[in-house]
């Protein structure tokens, strides 16, 4: 299972600490236990149902926003240098794991991924803070999880929770019907 998370989630080699990269390794490995999903639908499904036939993969998805998350962070501590820390080692494990309860919130029906019961009493970043947990991720990483969607919209929000959620909906917002098309 190791080898192959590796193949689809290289960016979790991003992670300098070695004790918090494990973690996250660990998460996504027991997500994917649990999860009715094998690596390779990650590939292939689409990376949200709230779109109609939607092309972009769960995957390709994900894998954008860590890397909008982090060259966003990388120009801003360039420019704001000090005055405005930012935790990358966080950031990235953050980026990573915002989706994972969806693994546990999907099932297949006929081919395609639904949401389950679970999806539609606890959504993914519930269950992803749940997942995250059990192997220790920190509270600040498990706080990105939990606000990166509408569900932290009545709080505040970490610096790189901030980060995190507009690197998600940049990723996301294009791909709806409210876009303007001309």
């Amino acid at each position: 299972m190791r080898a192959r998370l590796m193949e689809i989630w290289p960016e979790i080699e991003w992670i300098e600490d070695s004790e918090l990269k494990e973690k996250v390794y660990q998460t996504w490995e027991y997500a994917l236990e649990q999860s009715v999903l094998r690596p390779e639908d990650l590939l292939v499904i689409p990376f949200t149902l709230l779109v109609k036939d939607c092309k972009v993969t769960f995957m390709e998805h994900k894998r954008a926003v860590v890397h909008i998350a982090v060259e966003a962070a990388s120009s801003m501590q360039k420019f704001f240098g000090d005055k405005l820390p930012i935790n990358m080692d966080y950031l990235i494990a953050g980026a990573i794991l915002i989706d994972v309860g969806k693994l546990v919130e999907y099932v297949m029906q006929d081919g395609k991924a639904v949401v389950g019961r679970t999806g539609k009493l606890l959504r993914h970043p519930f269950t992803g803070v749940g997942l995250a947990m059990r192997f220790g991720v920190p509270d600040d990483i498990c706080h990105m999880i939990a606000a990166h969607s509408k569900e932290g919209d009545l709080g505040k929000r970490t610096t790189e929770a901030i980060i995190i959620h507009h690197a998600d909906f940049l990723s996301y917002e294009p791909f709806t019907a409210e876009t303007l098309r001309l």
